[in-house]
């Protein structure tokens, strides 16, 4: 059975009106010059209410442009597995990842991952794309993951997504705050950060949801988004991430660290419709409602 082909629509706005098509696909759908050459050469690549555009065209108020994007080939190995999908459309596909399961292969893990379990759910429906995470979580941190369905969705819509989190991390919280501290590689380590003055900057505001036995749950947005930056703040402010013994957490109630992507807000690149996809941090809540 032949794959569909990944497509997505734009609607020429007046600002557009009797511009060239070139000028029109690199400045308002921020269509590289190397993808434009490719879908030059893809049947049908770019059309124009139907009809074959060519880059050297004018454009018009009000046209439907439709950018069907060149065949790729699925990036990893296929393995069947539970996915849960919260979103989808031609562009994107949002699921919930669980815990305990890293989105790219590596080393010790080549056939368990999310890449594997989408590129299977990607043969069932007959939909062929490179693995292309929008946003990454760490193998023990659960929640959305956003996968970009085509290249040109992967470059617009990483600085785009407004992410909220969810952690219970040790200690009693109130009210809300703001770390402001710069991150840095931790000497001797691969990846581990701590706050140091020579770090880049790396700004994470909480606000505290309930406090119970010696536990705060929280909500946390990044203002800008370093690896470990989350587990990293807290632990530097005296209040690690519950489970998170990387960072000084204790795995005595929590066998994990206790972070969720609970949230992901972004306009849609192409209609400009608001999307926001909700993620309850279900198992979380469970949990802290039965400390004492």
């Amino acid at each position: 059975m032949e794959n569909k082909r990944s497509e997505t629509i734009f609607i020429v706005p007046q600002s557009f009106d009797r511009m060239n098509a070139e000028i029109f696909l690199r400045k308002h759908c921020a269509v590289s010059a190397r993808l434009l050459t490719r879908l030059k050469r893809t049947e049908n690549g770019i059309t124009r209410n139907g009809e074959l555009l060519r880059s050297i065209d004018k454009v018009n108020a009000g046209d439907v442009i439709t950018i069907k994007f060149p065949d790729e080939e699925i990036s990893v190995e296929p393995t069947e597995g539970k996915l849960d999908v919260l979103f989808e459309n031609k562009n994107i596909l949002a699921v919930n990842k669980p815990p305990f399961m890293p989105v790219h292969p590596v080393h010790d893990h080549i056939f368990d991952t999310l890449a594997n379990i989408v590129a299977y759910y990607q043969i069932q429906n007959d939909e062929s794309y490179t693995f292309r995470a929008v946003n990454r979580l760490d193998r023990n941190t659960s929640g959305i993951v956003i996968i970009a369905k085509n290249r040109l969705t992967a470059s617009i819509l990483p600085n785009t997504v407004k992410k909220k989190y969810t952690a219970i991390c040790e200690g009693e919280l109130f009210g809300s705050g703001t770390i402001d501290a710069p991150l840095a590689l931790k000497e001797g380590h691969t990846i581990c950060r701590e706050v140091r003055a020579d770090g880049v900057r790396a700004v994470t505001h909480w606000k505290s949801l309930a406090v119970k036995g010696n536990h705060t749950m929280l909500e946390l947005v990044l203002e800008t988004g370093r690896t470990h930056q989350i587990r990293a703040h807290m632990a530097h402010i005296g209040h690690p991430l519950a489970g998170d013994d990387m960072y000084g957490g204790h795995l005595d109630i929590f066998d994990r660290q206790c972070l969720h992507c609970s949230q992901a807000e972004f306009e849609d690149l192409y209609s400009g419709e608001k999307i926001v996809i909700d993620c309850p941090a279900k198992e979380f809540w469970d949990k802290f409602n039965k400390l004492v």
